[in-house]
Parts: C-alpha cells; sequence; structure tokens
C-alpha cells in the first residue's frame, strides 16, 4: 500500500506560441518537468508532512512517476486573467485526512482565487467533520466558523495567476500539491 509520507507544493506560469510548450514552461517555472505527473484527487493523507519545494525535489528523479493535485489553466486571449489554485484544510485530529481542493478559474486574481480554493477545501472537509455551516456564506464568514469549532486547525493555499500575454501567446499557470513516499 502506498501512502504519501510528505507532499510539497509548487506554482508556475509559462507563455509560448504553442499551448503544450506553455504547459510546458509553466512547470519548469514550477520546477516539475521532469517527472510523469500522474493527477490525482484532492485526499492530504494522515500523517503526511509538508516540506520544502528544494528537499521534495531531491526525493525524485527524471522520469519518475510522480502523484500529484494539480490545478492548471490557460489563455490565448490578450490580457485575459487566469489563476490555479490549491487550497487545503487539515484537522485539529491528526488521525484524520485533510483535503487538498483545485481551482482554474477565468477573471480572478491570485487573492480571490486563492481564498476561493481554500473554501472548498475547508467545505469539504467540513462536511466530513459534521461542522454545521451555511454554505453560502462568504469565505471570511465561514472561516470563522470552521476555525471556532475547534476541528479545523488550519487552512492555506498555494496560488498563481497572469495574465494574458498581450501579443496572444499562450499563457498557463499551475499550482500543485506533489505527493512523495
Amino acid at each position: 500500500m502506498y501512502v504519501p509520507k510528505n507532499l510539497f507544493f509548487t506554482k508556475g506560469v509559462g507563455r509560448h506560441k504553442e499551448y503544450l510548450a506553455s504547459f510546458e514552461l509553466a512547470l519548469r517555472d514550477a520546477k516539475i518537468e521532469k517527472f510523469n505527473l500522474v493527477s490525482v484527487s484532492s485526499i492530504y493523507p494522515i500523517g503526511c508532512k509538508k516540506i520544502t519545494v528544494e528537499k521534495g525535489l531531491e526525493h525524485l528523479v527524471p522520469g519518475q512517476i510522480v502523484h500529484a493535485v494539480m490545478a492548471r489553466n490557460a489563455t490565448n486571449e490578450p490580457n485575459r486573467q487566469i489563476a490555479s489554485s490549491i487550497g487545503v484544510a487539515l484537522p485539529k485530529d491528526k488521525s484524520r485526512y485533510g483535503y487538498l481542493s483545485e481551482h482554474h478559474p477565468f477573471g480572478q486574481n491570485e487573492k480571490v482565487a486563492g481564498d476561493y480554493a481554500e473554501d472548498l477545501a475547508a467545505s469539504m472537509l467540513a462536511t466530513t467533520l459534521g461542522i454545521d455551516f451555511n454554505p453560502n456564506e462568504a469565505w471570511n464568514e465561514k472561516e470563522q466558523v470552521f476555525k471556532m469549532s475547534g476541528e479545523i486547525v488550519n487552512t492555506f493555499n498555494i496560488t498563481q495567476s497572469a495574465r494574458g500575454e498581450k501579443n496572444g501567446l499562450w499563457t498557463t499557470t499551475v499550482a500543485a500539491a506533489i505527493l512523495l513516499p
């Protein structure tokens, strides 16, 4: 059974005349272009330790199959705002799993996209913990309910935003949680 013991978060942006090359450049900016990334769903494993990008990369070799929760967005529309965000919500009880969320919006800046991704992760975790909340409330109000419940100890996000290149080159953003043995 493979359960990740470590993970790191990274983000990047790339611009190129070709869509695929733009994505490759975003992966390079995030320092994860050398790996065969396999998208997985969004559970933060029990006992998984958050480490730095640099320390995480020490555990990997080029060509390795690596599990990732990844948000990705792209545009070739000049000045169009895009973002890619991973939200995280961790329970107080360390014997329980947390949640990661992927969000890849158009028209949202880094702050708005990041808050939304955090809200998604925290809302998913709250439903598994039985926390009563109004899903239609704004994030800052729900965040207070979640934290006051004492069940959700930490939320955060990693977000990459960008504006479409002015001459119509492809612009790609990525944000990822890289899961490691």
